[in-house]
């Protein structure tokens, strides 16, 4: 994958190196850089992932059960074909496992965002929609109102926390909404519990 192909591209730039060529030494510590060969690994493996997906065989595993069980009823009986027929019967197996599957196989958890209204005017300011998925940590930014325009702003963003980590928040950035409820009017200690 693209780690191969760094590899290849390091070895040619070490030839080069050696010749001296202008700006090949900096290019060749560039690449050879641990955080970029750490970028490259976590690259490969969401690629690997978004390749290899799980996707569920079928989103109906009950009625699948349900028509297993018929045809298990009209088949010959033995103790093997009962025990099968009792499982599947289970309220264990029925209620909880097979109803969490088909809820899980019928979701989709990829984020969505709203689409753009097409009526923008040409003078409108450009804006921004920003997703960040908070996992019990704070945002990492503190929000103020502005003194002028009374619109909630972010005052800073906290070196480290989850808005510095993302790179999508910055410090003087107009809040409008914040997940789907829009803020204007509201006062920063509203906007806090929103988030």
């Amino acid at each position: 994958g693209l780690s191969h192909v760094l590899t290849l591209v390091l070895q040619e730039l070490s030839l080069l190196c050696k010749k001296d060529v202008n700006g090949v030494g900096m290019l060749y510590d560039l690449l050879k850089s641990p955080w970029l060969q750490a970028l490259l690994k976590i690259y490969e493996c969401l690629q690997n992932y978004l390749g290899k997906r799980p996707v569920p065989i079928t989103v109906q595993a009950c009625v699948l059960n349900r028509e297993v069980v018929e045809l298990l009823r009209e088949a010959p009986q033995s103790g093997e074909i009962k025990e099968l027929r009792r499982l599947l019967r289970s309220p264990h197996l029925k209620a909880a496992l097979l109803t969490a599957h088909d809820t899980v196989a019928q979701k989709d958890f990829e984020p969505t965002l709203p689409p753009l209204p097409d009526n923008i005017p040409e003078n409108e300011e450009a804006m921004r929609i920003v997703c960040l998925v908070k996992n019990k940590q704070p945002l990492g930014a503190t929000i103020k109102r502005h003194e002028i325009t009374g619109d909630i702003t972010v005052a800073r963003v906290i070196h480290g926390g989850l808005a510095d980590r993302s790179g999508l928040l910055y410090a003087g950035d107009k809040l409008v909404e914040v997940n789907g409820v829009p803020v204007e009017g509201l006062e920063p200690e509203q906007v806090i519990n929103i988030l």
